[in-house]
């Protein structure tokens, strides 16, 4: 078949589904039934080639940083907007992308891939830059045992043609170095001072104690307050105000920024680059607020005890209504007992207006151990966000919740108020 034609089809398609609801990566899976080179093709002329982002954590949130930072410095990125990391996703925003001929006006491809569909992807299409942020244990039912996790991120940085920027503060992310040869590698870190804030898998789980770090780091988060951040970068210091939130998401623009300049290298414009990174919103349900009923209902994304811990330290409970929303279906990983490791203790002054979700009652049970105050429980999450909203109507919301929870919340909010479209 034609790539006219295959493109035309998807695009009927694309449509079609929009018209049932929007959404959904249909037109990506018929695209790649139909023609299995439909993404590689459509890539192989991009001038500056393909980016692939991958790690447990902070991937959408990243991606759509490293976006807005190459658009500053004057490229056409695609990428996959809606942070579907499947390839059916890439293959469905490219149809949205893609003119009637089947060619992408873009000078480069920012992509973030899921660690699993990644290391296929990359097979296909050896991406020239690449950046690894993280392994934890997060979702091992689907992807065994972290080492395994650890070694589909270490292929994906193999099969990298250019250059590879590695997470210097995780010693599984570090120690991918030692398998490259050909590649320029690059780092981003932290400052001693916030290194305690940011535990990787390793201490999370008592195997060591002690740093790692053997390299210097091109980009290092310095410090932070509230939403105000400092960089290191290489001999400069460099000072922002952020609009996105959570102590998380500063990491990840440390981890954005090394992307950039190995990217762009000495042609890159840093008073562009740092104007451009003070005005980047949060990636949806990454820290991102919807207004209902004029009062800010804060959505924050947790997968994993690092996450969530770090989730809890940025926000502060004082005057929020808080909701804590837990599924396990398969996206959210069907093994909840990471729950266990997370400690609660900053929500025991002002409690948990709300629990819901699959596993509402398992996390009753854990707030319970650690002596916070819940209000109400219900495993209907649709029903028990009406009642979060009713009660709470008055003042700011935060709702913790795992994806599924989050795609669910942010569809019911959208009959609401105005919110992004996710594709799943």
């Amino acid at each position: 078949m034609s790539k006219p034609l295959v493109t035309i089809l998807g695009k009927t398609v694309k449509h079609i589904a929009k018209l049932r609801g929007g959404g959904s990566a249909l037109p990506g899976l018929v695209v790649e039934r139909i023609d299995p080179q439909f993404i590689k093709r459509t890539l192989a002329g991009l001038p500056l080639g393909v980016v692939v982002i991958s790690g447990t954590n902070g991937k959408t949130t990243t991606t759509k940083m490293v976006v807005e930072l190459l658009e500053s410095q004057g490229l056409r990125v695609f990428t996959n907007r809606t942070g579907s990391n499947f390839t059916r996703g890439v293959a469905a925003a490219l149809l949205g992308e893609v003119n009637l001929r089947g060619e992408l006006a873009a000078d480069i491809a920012v992509l973030e891939l899921d660690e699993a569909h990644a290391v296929h992807f990359v097979d296909a299409i050896p991406p020239r830059h690449s950046l690894i942020l993280n392994v934890m244990r997060d979702q091992l039912d689907r992807f065994g045992e972290i080492d395994h996790t650890a070694g589909l991120l270490r292929h994906i940085a193999i099969k990298t043609t250019d250059s590879v920027v590695l997470n210097r503060e995780d010693p599984q992310i570090a120690d991918i170095a030692k398998s490259l040869t050909n590649q320029k590698v690059d780092y981003f870190g932290l400052s001693d001072n916030l290194r305690s804030l940011f535990p990787n898998d390793d201490e999370l789980h008592a195997k060591t104690t002690k740093s790692s770090r053997i390299v210097p780091a091109g980009v290092v988060l310095d410090n932070f307050d509230d939403r105000f951040a400092t960089f290191v970068v290489g001999d400069q210091t460099l000072q922002t105000s952020l609009k996105i939130s959570g102590i998380y998401n500063i990491y990840n623009a440390a981890a954005a920024i090394a992307l950039v300049h190995s990217i762009v290298g000495k042609n890159l414009n840093q008073s562009r680059l740092i104007k451009t990174l003070s005005s980047i919103t949060p990636a949806f349900g990454r820290g991102e607020t919807i207004i209902i009923d004029g009062q800010p209902v804060d959505l924050v994304l947790v997968k994993n005890p690092a996450g969530f811990r770090l989730g809890l330290q940025s926000f502060n409970p004082d005057h929020h209504a808080t909701m804590i929303a837990i599924n396990d279906n398969y996206a959210d990983g069907r093994d909840m007992s990471w729950l266990w490791d997370v400690n609660f203790a900053s929500l025991t002054e002002y409690g948990v207006a709300q629990v819901a979700g699959s596993r509402a009652y398992d996390m009753a049970l854990r707030l319970q151990y650690d002596d916070v105050p819940f209000s109400h429980v219900d495993t209907n999450l649709k029903r028990a966000l009406k009642h979060f909203l009713i009660v709470n109507q008055h003042q700011p919301k935060r709702i913790y919740c795992t994806y599924t929870a989050m795609l669910t919340i942010r569809r019911l909010l959208a009959k609401l108020t105005d919110v992004e479209v996710a594709i799943k």
